[in-house]
């Protein structure tokens, strides 16, 4: 059976969502906060296995325009729910409204909710209330402008939960904007990698599961997994596809430092969990203090933004040391995720490109200073960046 389906994502990299579906070979059409996208179940397994951007694939049961409760009931009840939903489905309805006539979400829930009892009981002949003892079958309402989607969420809990994460600092990046971050940037498996500022480890965990080719939720189960029409045997084949896919020979070249000891040891302790300790040097250092001979490489940083005032003043020193560590490294390009729109002036040098981005409800730009890079490899053995 084919799905009209969508997968969603934080503002700013719908973009980069719409070409991880054209790589695994989807039609896609891109709008604010999604992508959608059609498919089969094999697909919604393949789409939440191997999307590293996006937060959620969902099913789109339907799409209508209404104005008053009424309208919503009688569209909602023309809907063949038990095609989906097994009689003893538990089937929870979230809701959000913009700009629309039915502007009360509880109010837009509970319609929503007695339309499709109404339906099963009739489609099951049940006289009696619902079991509601089975699978859970996450529906959302989302009203906007008069204009109703009714989804269903495959994926359960957001993809951003990897599986990974044993412990997590204080502000930790979530990890598919982490993922979004390493894929904004001009780096491929075969140059360094560098995160100064590594916190608990999301950014280079990240790059090495791309480096791998690993598909970001081999780790994890979702919730469609327990439904009665998702064929279990399909599910184990396209999981070992995917496991049949990574590559382990590629030799990856990924740093990851911190001035902090103690997130360098959750950092190892994250990048265990997933197996990639190995491909990872984790280390304690100061931006001051880093020094390095390579060429050519990447850095990816998600420096602290000193939203307080008490902290501002620390965190445009840090932005200066990094300018007087990091602007030498001619042929390295630099990428850095920061909420403070000065980033440049303190760290003294214009960006190449500016991207806005969203970390969590947080208005951030992806400031990025690209390399020129070193064509002469045979002169590599004296080369000094100058």
């Amino acid at each position: 059976m084919k799905f009209n389906l969508i997968a969603t994502c934080a503002a700013g990299i719908e973009a980069l969502v719409g070409k991880e579906l054209r790589d695994l070979g989807y039609d896609v059409q891109v709008e604010n906060g999604r992508a959608r996208f059609e498919g089969t179940e094999e697909d919604i397994i393949k789409t939440n296995l191997w999307l590293r951007t996006a937060d959620k694939i969902k099913i789109v049961i339907d799409e209508f325009d209404a104005q008053t409760f009424d309208e919503l009931f009688e569209q909602t009840t023309a809907i063949a729910w038990d095609k989906m939903l097994p009689m003893d489905a538990a089937f929870p309805v979230e809701g959000r409204s913009k700009n629309s006539n039915l502007h009360s979400v509880p109010d837009s829930q509970a319609i929503v909710k007695k339309a499709i009892v109404n339906e099963l009981s009739t489609a099951y002949h049940r006289h009696t209330r619902l079991p509601e003892t089975g699978a859970e079958f996450p529906l959302e309402v989302a009203i906007s402008k008069d204009h109703v989607m009714l989804t269903l969420n495959t994926t359960g809990a957001s993809l951003f939960k990897r599986g990974y994460r044993v412990e997590k600092g204080e502000a930790p990046l979530k990890e598919n904007m982490a993922a979004a971050l390493v894929m904004l940037t001009n780096w491929y498996p075969d140059v360094p990698f560098l995160d100064p500022f590594c916190g608990s480890g999301t950014i280079p965990i990240e790059a090495a599961l791309v480096g791998r080719n690993i598909a970001p939720g081999f780790n994890r189960d979702f919730i469609c997994e327990q439904w009665p029409w998702i064929d279990a045997d399909m599910v184990q084949r396209v999981r070992d596809e995917a496991d049949a896919k990574a590559d382990y020979d590629t030799e990856l070249d990924i740093s990851a430092s911190d001035i902090d000891g103690n997130m360098i040891e959750i950092s190892k302790r994250n990048a265990e969990e997933v197996g990639l300790l190995d491909d990872i040097q984790f280390k304690q250092l100061a931006v001051a203090d880093f020094k390095t001979d390579k060429v050519n490489g990447v850095i990816v940083g998600n420096p602290p933004y000193g939203q307080r005032m008490s902290d501002a003043t620390r965190a445009h020193e840090l932005y200066r040391q990094m300018g007087k560590t990091f602007k030498p490294l001619t042929s390295w390009s630099k990428y850095f995720l920061t909420s403070d729109l000065e980033f440049e002036k303190y760290y003294g040098q214009k960006a190449t490109k500016r991207r806005k981005l969203y970390n969590g409800s947080i208005r951030t730009d992806y400031f990025q200073f690209w390399g020129k890079k070193v064509r002469d490899l045979s002169s590599l053995s004296s080369f000094k960046e100058k």
